[in-house]
């Protein structure tokens, strides 16, 4: 065993002492799914695997522990990320995996960073791990199906999709909207369009 895969073994045997059995195998889901969408658009597997395996490391927090993570530690969040505190766990999650496993990669931190509400401007390795976190195998739900085609088909229309399909959930739930997601939203939609049109 080479020195990256008992840095991957090291992560996985963390990660699954510290999540609920249900979000462990979530987690090993998005893992399996990153590294195909990886491999498929000529991505690193090996980062694509540590995000993915990374990127719901906060996630049981609790909303305590993240707000005064996010105070302690002096992560510049805004006013609606810190009060919709479910998305802080990105963030965090983020500044962890660089405190506890010297991940330094900026590439990896912001795919966990961004894992949940998106941004303008991913880069591939973002919206990997963005899409992989709807689409892995243990998910199920009205259009994961098609959505997980469109995501080999075409890496910035399946996220356009997935865009779609949060802004419409948190719509119909009544929940907030990030503007980071809205505003992702919108670029990679203009995007679409222009090298369609181009």
């Amino acid at each position: 065993m080479n020195n990256e895969d008992q840095r991957i073994e090291r992560i996985k045997k963390r990660v699954k002492a510290r999540q609920p059995a249900g979000r462990y195998q979530h987690t090993l889901g998005v893992a399996k799914v990153a590294c195909d969408l990886a491999r498929h658009y000529g991505e690193s597997e090996e980062k694509a695997q540590i995000a993915a395996l990374l990127h719901d490391y906060a996630k049981d927090l609790k909303e305590r522990e993240l707000k005064e993570y996010v105070l302690n530690h002096n992560l510049k969040v805004d006013q609606g990320l810190f009060e919709t505190y479910q998305l802080l766990h990105g963030i965090v999650g983020a500044h962890m995996a660089k405190a506890e496993f010297q991940i330094d990669d900026d590439e990896i931190l912001q795919a966990i960073t961004y894992h949940t509400t998106g941004r303008v401007h991913m880069t591939p390795l973002e919206k990997i791990i963005y899409l992989s976190d709807f689409i892995e195998e243990n998910r199920d739900y009205p259009g994961v199906k098609a959505l997980r085609e469109l995501a080999y088909k075409d890496l910035d229309q399946g996220l356009l999709q997935g865009f779609n399909n949060t802004i419409e959930f948190l719509v119909k739930t009544d929940k907030v909207l990030h503007c980071n997601t809205v505003e992702a939203r919108n670029q990679i939609l203009r995007e679409i369009y222009t090298n369609e049109s181009g």
